[in-house]
């Protein structure tokens, strides 16, 4: 059997909008899906009111939002496995815990507990960045669907793992893949006492592409493949693709410990800006 597409619910719309496009993925995938509600007793074990008060509506609110994430699953895909499980702990931690063993995590964006002007919730950007595999943020509000998966790319092995995922999921989907590799120009390359030749720069940019995507151009030959290179900042031209994208794809380079450090700058910047859905990629071995 396949590894389960993992979903968390909080019954917000932003996590119903995660369990819709976790439940056609998992259909694409032939894989069964696994609906999680995160059942955090800590914020209500205070001195004045014990925990054991607050359990009974609380374990009772868990089992109504995944019976409704489930009812819409099975109305939506009935010919996908799906099941649901109640997770105590914090959602953080039970989210990014559930990617062992996960084909990929889906969450939402912003959750019941996030702030209204807030693009991004903490339990999305604390899944992306220390969950191992796919993490897929998705937004609500209506979607139109472009046909096309946008990946980052660059010369580093770290981005392997998302272009493995990006090239899959334009497979699933019969869609084109935009690969984007992003340059910047050297800081000096203006300067009149610094001669550089800026069309040769390109032309070792592009080369740089080429030999980046012929492997998996190979293994995917089904797909295409619009080989996309430009000059400027990568989080800047991410976001502008991600308008005509029915999802972005990148990696993370990430090295830190805490919060969003674990998460390199342009999958944050990303995250944070891009218009649609995200995958933010790392390795599942790492």
């Amino acid at each position: 059997m396949s590894d389960p597409v993992i979903v968390g619910t909080d019954g917000s719309a932003a996590a119903s909008a995660a369990v819709e496009w976790a439940a056609d993925d998992a259909a694409r995938m032939r894989a069964p899906l696994r609906i999680v509600f995160a059942l955090n007793f800590l914020p209500y074990d205070i001195p004045k009111f014990s925990t054991p008060e607050w359990e009974d509506p609380l374990t009772r609110n868990a089992e109504r939002v995944l019976a409704e994430a489930e009812a819409l699953v099975r109305e939506r895909r009935p010919e996908i496995e799906v099941t649901t499980q109640t997770i105590e702990g914090a959602p953080p931690v039970v989210l990014r815990d559930q990617a062992v063993g996960a084909t990929e995590i889906v969450v939402g964006s912003r959750g019941l507990g996030g702030f209204a002007a807030a693009v991004l919730g903490s339990v999305s950007m604390h899944v992306a960045g220390h969950a191992r595999g796919p993490v897929v943020v998705v937004r609500s509000g209506p979607r139109a669907v472009h046909g096309e998966i946008v990946v980052g790319i660059d010369d580093s092995p770290q981005c392997d793992p998302a272009l493995a995922y990006a090239f899959e999921q334009a497979a699933l989907r019969g869609a084109t893949l935009r690969a984007l590799y992003v340059w910047q120009a050297p800081v000096h390359a203006y300067a009149p006492e610094i001669v550089y030749d800026m069309d040769e720069i390109r032309r070792a940019q592009h080369q740089v592409a080429a030999d980046k995507l012929t492997s998996w151009r190979q293994t995917y030959p089904q797909v295409k493949v619009i080989e996309d290179v430009r000059s400027g900042h990568p989080v800047e031209v991410l976001t502008a693709a991600s308008k005509e994208a029915d999802l972005v794809v990148v990696g993370s380079h990430g090295r830190g410990a805490l919060g969003s450090l674990a998460l390199g700058s342009v999958s944050r910047g990303v995250l944070h800006h891009a218009r649609g859905n995200v995958a933010v990629v790392r390795s599942p071995r790492l």
